[in-house]
């Protein structure tokens, strides 16, 4: 028979002080838990944050920094605007018919002459002597006809009544007509003369002004020489020559209107119109040379400057205007640098138009709303991150 040993019985106070002794050693854990899990997070938590500081200052710093413009409406479109010369309506050098000396003149260079106004008189004592020796020879003519006329008629009688051969005759009768004929001859070389004596009134051949004067008293002048004497223009009425694109030729038409700035501001806006064109292009410039005419009473604009025309008879749909320093020329031609809304990069082709300067018109390729890198880097392609630079993000040409 196996006797098993009686347990000790735990008392009521042994068991509540055995279970406050696993409690305190329950709570001791925990605490050296939170004091270990304190100590972690101290130590681990800033490397942890400094290392992801220094990640995102890594990736911020290797975006590049652009700054943006977007584009924005040509000031040159709208109404065509082009470089025009103004000349005069009428404009001629006066020259030397008869040869002389300058006996006086008349008109001061910025006078303002009638048609046929005298500007000058001329001596001719040479001209005068032939014309003089031209009319004592053709009274010498005119006596010779005449008596070859009456001789003619004596002949003629003769031959009549046969007191004569008919080759006497005929040969009288030739005589007579070949002294007619020198006398038409004489009287054609007077007139000549006659006429030339008239040059030496040199006389204006249209109302005007006189623009040079180069004539003075007992100046040789010499028939035939191209030196000017006088140069008289008509400037009631102004040409304006103006050479328009190929684009816009079609539209040149008699009549349309136009207007002439004269200081390039539009504060002297003079109202003209086109008259004529010239109705080819010119094979080296692709241009239309077009005439306006321009009233001009008070004499206000002075010809042989240059002006600039604005057709206000037609207009174009006003095209977008890019900086220069935008523009990227590679091989497939101009491109532009645009950052999307997620600030990444897209490369695109532009239609270029006319160079203004600091300022390129575009027909295609961008829109008004788009963001164009300003002076954007050679090596910079499609998808690439950037950084927007705020301060310049609402810039416009």
């Amino acid at each position: 028979m196996r006797i098993v040993p009686e347990r000790p019985t735990l008392t009521k106070g042994a068991r509540g002080r055995a279970r406050i002794r696993g409690a305190s050693v329950l709570v001791y854990i925990v605490l050296l838990a939170l004091v270990l899990g304190v100590a972690f997070a101290m130590g681990w938590l800033p490397r942890a944050r400094q290392a992801r500081a220094v990640v995102a200052e890594t990736r911020e710093l290797a975006l590049v920094t652009v700054s943006v413009v977007s584009p924005a409406p040509s000031k040159a479109g709208g109404l065509l605007l082009l470089p025009a010369e103004v000349r005069p309506f009428t404009d001629a050098s006066i020259l030397a018919r008869a040869s002389g000396y300058v006996k006086r003149w008349h008109a001061e260079l910025g006078s303002t002459v009638e048609a046929g106004a005298l500007l000058a008189e001329l001596e001719t004592p040479e001209l005068n002597e032939e014309l003089s020796t031209a009319r004592a020879q053709l009274k010498q003519m005119q006596a010779a006809a005449a008596l070859a006329e009456t001789t003619a008629a004596r002949w003629r009688e003769m031959r009549r009544e046969a007191l004569v051969s008919q080759q006497e005759t005929d040969e009288k009768l030739a005589d007579a007509r070949l002294k007619a004929a020198q006398v038409e001859s004489a009287e054609a070389n007077v007139h000549r003369l006659e006429e030339l004596q008239r040059f030496a009134r040199i006389t204006a051949p249209f109302a005007g002004v006189v623009t040079a004067r180069r004539v003075d008293v007992g100046q040789l002048v010499a028939a035939g020489s191209n030196v000017e004497l006088y140069r008289i223009a008509q400037v009631d009425t102004l040409r304006v020559f103006v050479r328009v694109p190929q684009a816009t030729a079609g539209a040149m038409v008699p009549g349309l209107a136009a207007e002439v700035l004269l200081d390039g501001k539009g504060s002297r806006a003079l109202a003209a119109k086109v008259i004529r064109t010239s109705g080819a292009m010119d094979s080296a410039s692709r241009t239309l040379l077009t005439e306006l005419e321009l009233p001009n009473p008070g004499h206000q604009v002075l010809p042989g400057g240059f002006a600039q025309v604005r057709f206000t008879g037609i207009s174009r749909d006003v095209p977008l205007a890019i900086p220069a320093n935008t523009l990227l020329f590679r091989s497939d031609g101009a491109t532009v640098a645009t950052v999307k809304p997620d600030n990444r990069v897209e490369l695109r082709k532009v239609t270029l138009g006319r160079d203004l300067g600091m300022t390129v018109e575009v027909s295609g390729g961008v829109t008004a709303t788009d963001r164009l890198v300003l002076n954007p880097p050679d090596s910079i392609t499609d998808g690439v991150e950037v950084r927007v630079y705020s301060g310049e993000a609402v810039k416009k040409p």
